[in-house]
């Protein structure tokens, strides 16, 4: 953002008390790699196997082979487990959450209630570490047919379903059955695998 756009200069109402973070800005490589403000590779925007192909390259001079073999016989990957997390890490925790808090969400909301997660979705977009992700989310729910279902739990959660399997549809990924939503966030599988 600028300084003269008008959402940084005369934050909304509820958010006016909260500290805003930096705005997303950065860009896409040559390479495709995502870069952060800093002009470094963005480890939140990137998967952990795109970042070690870019070290890779950078290391050796020479791009990724595209032999199936050579990669059949490339050493694991290293336990990433206690490393910073990479954007599929994180969509996945995200998603997590995500979908945990309309399973918990109202079955009839107040008003308060509805306002509020609205606002969470949108702080979400502004906050979100993969900069790529946060305005592309952001500018899917500003589509009039795409604007947050938030008046009963079933509309919300159906919503998030639709929501993330837009996503799963951009980068190739099988989409969910919406109608299953309850079984795998709230209630569990009906075959008691989750009891």
């Amino acid at each position: 953002m600028t300084a003269t756009d008008p959402e940084d200069t005369q934050p909304s109402s509820e958010t006016a008390h909260l500290p805003q973070p930096p705005a997303h800005k950065g860009t896409i490589s040559k390479s495709g790699i995502v870069l952060g403000p800093d002009g470094k590779p963005c480890r939140t925007c990137n998967s952990a196997r795109d970042m070690t192909n870019l070290s890779r390259m950078l290391t050796s001079g020479k791009t990724k082979s595209s032999s199936p073999l050579a990669a059949a016989l490339a050493p694991p990957p290293p336990d990433r487990s206690d490393c910073p997390p990479d954007v599929e890490q994180l969509g996945r925790s995200t998603w997590t959450l995500l979908h945990s808090i309309t399973a918990t969400y109202p079955e009839t909301p107040t008003q308060s209630q509805k306002s509020d997660m609205q606002s969470f979705l949108s702080i979400l977009g502004r906050v979100y570490p993969c900069w790529v992700c946060a305005d592309d989310f952001t500018a899917w729910m500003k589509q009039p047919e795409n604007s947050p279902k938030l008046d009963t739990r079933e509309d919300f959660g159906r919503w998030m379903c639709n929501a993330h399997n837009e996503v799963n549809r951009k980068l190739g990924k099988q989409e969910f059955d919406c109608n299953l939503w309850k079984q795998r966030w709230k209630d569990g599988w009906k075959d008691g695998r989750c009891d």
